[in-house]
């Protein structure tokens, strides 16, 4: 599934902060928009990665 390429500014975070309930102080919304925005970049980029022809780890043999 694709992530959207939009980046969250801080008034997105704070609307959805508000409506998932949780105290977030407008100061920090700039900082919270900047580390969700990192986290979705790294996410968007390990759901790129092409993994079927990888064995899984209980394959490996270390001897």
């Amino acid at each position: 599934m694709a992530m959207p390429s939009t980046d969250l500014s801080p008034d997105d975070i704070a609307r959805l902060a508000a409506r998932a309930g949780l105290p977030l102080d407008a100061s920090r919304a700039p900082a919270v928009a900047a580390t969700v925005n990192a986290i979705h970049g790294v996410v968007g980029a390990l759901g790129e990665l092409r993994l079927g022809e990888t064995a899984p780890a209980s394959s490996f043999d270390a001897r």
